[in-house]
């Protein structure tokens, strides 16, 4: 199977749902790949679930040029989307352009994803411009946190009419798809009816064109917060601490290693 397109992706909407996941090394996204996941998004998420810091905003360039190039190494067939990390974007057009390059040149991603409205639309359109896929991503974006106050739904009430037009100049601007997080169900399934472009939901219901997970979260390795939004598909968290359990256990007892586990003297 071939590696997915962009003008794959956006030829998918209205004919099929898109899955996206995350992640952030090579031995991840080998089994996201073989699964035939459409799209792998090397998120700025990894600040948490690889970096362990404690939002995204400290991750830098060169930490999400790594991490994609390990990522694109061996994704065969999903299409990898790079994060824009926080102020790698937003100063100009030219940083915008330059940073992006980057990702594509360096990276070896097939797109970039960029958070926010109105403020950066010029900078979208240079992108693009350069021949830069991009993806937008409304509602909830992590990098705004601190003027958000918080990770909380976006768009109740009037503020959802706001988002709506911001979609539909997201795609005027060149964007190729465009993520919606933590909104009402409702506003994305408007914002959704209202594009040509495919929408991709995490916490935004089901009439997204497509879906989005943290790979940790659906995998269930993420013991400190579950958002409301994630479905846990495995519980590796208790699978990984029971096996490391049992390790220590058999080297302190002296069971392991046995003589299965050893060379031959001759």
């Amino acid at each position: 199977m071939a590696r997915t397109t962009v003008p794959q992706v956006i030829k998918a909407k209205g004919q099929r749902k898109l899955c996206m996941l995350t992640a952030y090394d090579s031995a991840m996204a080998f089994f996201v790949d073989q699964c035939e996941i459409d799209m792998i998004l090397v998120g700025d998420s990894l600040a948490m679930a690889a970096l362990g810091q404690v939002d995204t905003l400290s991750v830098t360039m060169e930490d999400m040029i790594h991490h994609t190039l390990a990522v694109s190494r061996v994704a065969n067939q999903s299409l990898v989307i790079a994060d824009m990390p926080f102020m790698s974007y937003q100063a100009s057009v030219e940083q915008a352009v330059s940073n992006a390059g980057r990702m594509l040149k360096e990276g070896r991603a097939g797109a970039v994803k960029v958070e926010g409205g109105e403020s950066i639309f010029p900078h979208i359109q240079g992108m693009v411009k350069a021949g830069i896929p991009v993806m937008g991503h409304l509602g909830l974006t992590p990098q705004s946190i601190a003027q958000l106050g918080g990770y909380k739904v976006q768009g109740r009430g009037s503020a959802g009419e706001k988002i709506l037009q911001e979609a539909g100049r997201l795609e005027q601007a060149g964007c190729f798809s465009l993520v919606l997080e933590a909104v009402p169900p409702g506003l994305a399934s408007r914002i959704t009816s209202s594009l040509s472009i495919p929408t991709i939901g995490i916490g935004a219901g089901p009439d997204c064109d497509g879906q989005v997970l943290v790979i940790n979260d659906l995998l269930g390795m993420n013991t400190k917060f579950t958002p409301r939004f994630v479905k846990k598909y495995a519980d590796l968290a208790g699978i990984i601490t029971e096996a490391l359990h049992r390790y220590r256990r058999e080297v302190q007892r002296g069971d392991f290693p046995d003589s299965s586990h050893c060379y031959k003297d001759d």
